[in-house]
């Protein structure tokens, strides 16, 4: 079986490649989101959740009314305040500091005014991750690949601004990092 990393290598190279100057793409904008960040063990005894910042910039690329590639590059800094999610004191944590690159498929319902969605694909973290509760020891430092999922709604009379929830699963260090985002859209010129 291929290796995670070289996949990734490939599916980017992919996208970026052929998705841009596809004959069957119809329309192209920027989507920037900015949003609460959070990033969570897999496994943990206590409700560990470290917080704080996530912002990514999107390439939008159209292909029908509703699908949509998305190729983005984004930053995700979370910090442990030696809390959990109670405010009791544990030593348990879960933070990433990392850049993401990647790239997914948004699937939406073509609707004006509100337009549900959902996305998944696949893309790379780098940057520094720490996962430590009762089962798990991780410090890893570097590229690592992760799985983005998101769901949320497209809002406005062109669809121009959204709300979402986006997590990108990491298995390499046993913890999922996400955010409550607030995103908005600019069409390019054709």
């Amino acid at each position: 079986m291929p290796h995670p990393m070289r996949i990734l290598h490939i599916l980017i190279a992919l996208l970026f490649s052929n998705l841009v100057s596809a004959q069957f793409i119809k329309e192209k904008a920027i989507n920037a989101q900015l949003g609460y960040g959070i990033s969570v063990p897999y496994n943990s005894l206590d409700d560990i959740s470290d917080t704080g910042f996530f912002a990514q910039g999107e390439l939008v690329l159209s292909a029908a009314s509703w699908v949509e590639f998305r190729p983005y590059a984004g930053i995700l800094i979370t910090n442990s305040d030696g809390r959990d999610i109670d405010g009791t004191p544990t030593a348990e944590l879960a933070e990433s500091k990392a850049f993401l690159i990647g790239g997914k498929a948004r699937i939406r319902a073509p609707i004006r005014w509100v337009a549900p969605y959902i996305e998944a694909g696949i893309g790379a973290s780098i940057g520094k991750f720490e996962t430590q509760t009762f089962f798990d020891s991780i410090e890893r430092s570097g590229l690592i690949y992760h799985l983005p999922v998101s769901f949320g709604l497209e809002l406005g009379r062109n669809n121009n601004f959204d709300l979402g929830f986006m997590y990108f699963f990491q298995p390499t260090v046993q913890q999922f990092a996400g955010a409550f985002t607030i995103g908005v859209t600019f069409p390019l010129n054709n």
